[in-house]
């Protein structure tokens, strides 16, 4: 979608280091009225909760098989295995950045897309659900791309902090927890980049 000369200069010029409460200021809210940003914002909002609901039913199934339920009972486990939040301070409240924002989204939704990959190996009965979240997952990550390619805003690249190769299990009990702990991450991850979608479709 074409975005006027004017809205490209100001979100260039003003979007990259604007913190969350100057979003409200001209940038984004002409930004606001294209139609089309603004179905892209909704489209994805709904994307999202669709993806963070697929999520939350893969939770219960590990909770249901593995009687894993309970991420304070765990804490201890998960340093053993090393899984870590995919980072996204970028779209924290405090620090919000919109075109940063949006990079982090897509890079952190390409991590998860490979973890969930233990997820597969941990849930074969329920192989169809993991790899249509992993799909969503990547679907989401393209839709982003391309809204950031349609709005003239540069991918922002941020040194990986998050999952990078599956991590090797040494027992199946470590497995069963890691896979807890990757969609206990993908679903926090899944509502901070939904709150900030939220935030920018009621702008």
């Amino acid at each position: 979608a074409a975005v006027p000369a004017g809205v490209l200069a100001l979100l260039l010029g003003t979007l990259l280091w604007a913190p969350w409460q100057a979003l409200h200021g001209a940038p984004l809210v002409e930004l606001s009225g294209d139609q089309d940003f603004q179905l892209f914002l909704h489209k994805n909002l709904e994307f999202t909760r669709k993806i963070k609901g697929d999520v939350a039913a893969l939770q219960h199934v590990v909770c249901d098989i593995f009687q894993l339920c309970k991420e304070e009972e765990l804490l201890l486990v998960r340093q053993d295995l090393g899984i870590v939040q995919v980072p996204l301070e970028q779209c924290h409240s405090r620090t919000f950045q919109a075109e940063a924002c949006f990079s982090q989204i897509h890079d952190g939704l390409r991590a998860y897309h490979g973890s969930l990959a233990a997820v597969l190996e941990l849930l074969p009965g329920h192989a169809s659900l993991v790899e249509t979240l992993q799909l969503d997952a990547a679907n989401l990550s393209s839709n982003i791309q391309q809204q950031m390619e349609d709005l003239g805003l540069a991918t922002v690249t941020y040194p990986t902090e998050g999952p990078g190769p599956l991590p090797t299990f040494s027992s199946s009990f470590h497995h069963q927890v890691g896979g807890f702990f990757i969609l206990a991450n993908f679903q926090r991850f899944l509502e901070t980049a939904y709150r900030a979608l939220r935030h920018l479709a009621r702008l």
